[in-house]
């Protein structure tokens, strides 16, 4: 029975979200308080909601904090200089300019907004893509990568944040492991776009431009602004540069918990960045609708982790799903997961897949004696092919961005994307991100 109504709470969530006909926060929360009620539960459900929301709330925190810290990175134009720096060494090379594409890719995505980070790029690119005549599909493409494994594998990243929350992980011991694995596909994807830069130099060869640091400056200057609307606060560039590197490595070292972390830099960043107290106001207003609508999915998700826990759903569920897979692959758990990701991500929202699959997979791996962690971590490999699927919301905008349709994207986009997403298994195993239960 309990296994029905857990079963019935999923796909009831999934198909709410999945035809539009709820919003995902409210189907989050509607979907496994129908089943409770139906299950007898009613009178319990009040406490079972307040625990999973307790689980959650660290990782909202750090979710709120980490947006809005990196939202005043941006507008200050943090990484302008290493475009402008990228830019200027590349020249008219396709492979320079590709091979900066995807390093810029890389450092934007920290933000964690996909559509800011796809118009950042594609205003401070794009131009010169044209300019020079290099298929705009590679710089489509190279975006959806980095925008997968940075935002999508970070713990302020939305995917991982779902991850996290939905199975009341400590961020800290979830992300610390994972920058290894990160750090490799990073590479990676700096090795993808020199062999797509070498292809568009073979089709198009060195282009000399005398104009290049004009269109350059003038790009990037349209670049500066677009988040806000407003010129970039570009007068503590080295302050902001080593206040971030300061909080990596304090992140690395793990000297405080990550919300603690982010809370401090935030408060440091806003100080200095924007003295005024007026200008602090309306910087937060701004950059708060980046961040709300997410911690708002967090806190749904402790309402419905919480409710589908507390009930003993996830552990029905969990023993039902044991029984289909043969004892023999047990061991190889995470390992599944990780190729199960591959096409549920692409095909499912991030709020299908991590609120509905992932803690029922959790729950499955724990009978093997795997720690939910590693399962988090093998669910959000499966982030780059999510980048580039129908579900993505970014996407459309990236598409727009470089005149370009859907059908055009994944053709040219799947092979390299699929090909980071299964190298992404064997440096999570290499690197023991995730590992095999012998």
């Amino acid at each position: 029975m309990l296994s029905i109504l857990g079963f019935s709470t999923i796909i009831l969530f999934m198909f709410l979200v999945m035809t539009n006909l709820m919003s995902a926060f409210v189907a989050i929360i509607v979907s496994p308080i129908l089943f409770a009620v139906i299950g007898g539960f009613g009178n319990e459900l009040g406490s079972m909601m307040l625990e999973g929301i307790k689980l959650v709330a660290p990782t909202a925190v750090l979710l709120l904090f980490a947006v809005l810290y990196f939202g005043i990175m941006m507008n200050a134009g943090l990484f302008d200089p290493v475009s402008r720096k990228i830019l200027k060494i590349a020249k008219g090379d396709p492979v320079k300019i590709v091979i900066g594409t995807a390093i810029l890719s890389l450092l934007v995505a920290l933000d964690g907004d996909g559509t800011t980070s796809y118009m950042i790029i594609c205003s401070a690119l794009l131009p010169i893509y044209k300019r020079i005549g290099i298929n705009p599909l590679v710089l489509a493409t190279i975006a959806v990568m980095s925008l997968g494994t940075i935002s999508g594998m970070t713990p302020w990243g939305g995917a991982a944040t779902r991850a996290i929350s939905v199975l009341g992980l400590d961020s800290t011991e979830y992300f610390k492991p994972l920058i290894p694995a990160i750090l490799c596909g990073s590479a990676w994807i700096i090795l993808t776009a020199y062999v797509m830069g070498r292809l568009e130099r073979k089709r198009i060869g060195i282009i000399h431009l005398e104009k290049v640091e004009q269109e350059m400056a003038a790009s990037q200057e349209m670049a500066a602004t677009i988040a806000e609307g407003k010129p970039a606060n570009s007068k503590l560039i080295w302050f902001n540069f080593l206040l971030t590197l300061a909080l990596m490595i304090a992140l690395v070292l793990g000297l405080a918990p990550l919300p603690i972390l982010f809370i401090v830099g935030f408060v440091i960043a806003l100080s200095f960045n924007h003295p005024n107290l007026a200008e602090q106001k309306s910087v937060i207003k701004e950059n708060a609708s980046h961040a709300v609508p997410v911690v708002m999915l967090v806190l749904g998700a402790g309402i419905f982790t919480g409710i589908l826990s507390e009930t003993k759903m996830v552990d029905s569920m969990a023993s039902d799903l044991l029984r289909i897979i043969p004892d023999s692959f047990g061991p190889f758990f995470t390992i599944i997961v990780g190729l199960i990701s591959l096409p549920l991500s692409f095909l499912m929202s991030n709020d299908a897949f991590f609120f509905g699959a992932l803690p029922v997979l959790a729950q499955s791996a724990s009978e093997y004696g795997i720690h939910p962690i590693e399962i988090a971590r093998a669910g959000v490999i499966g982030q780059p092919l999510h980048s580039m699927g129908p579900t993505s919301a970014p996407l459309w905008v990236l598409l727009e961005l470089v005149r370009r349709d859907l059908g055009q994207f994944q053709r040219y986009a799947l092979i390299p994307v699929t090909i980071l997403s299964i190298m992404f298994i064997v440096f999570a195993l290499i690197t023991g991100a995730i590992s095999i239960a012998w």
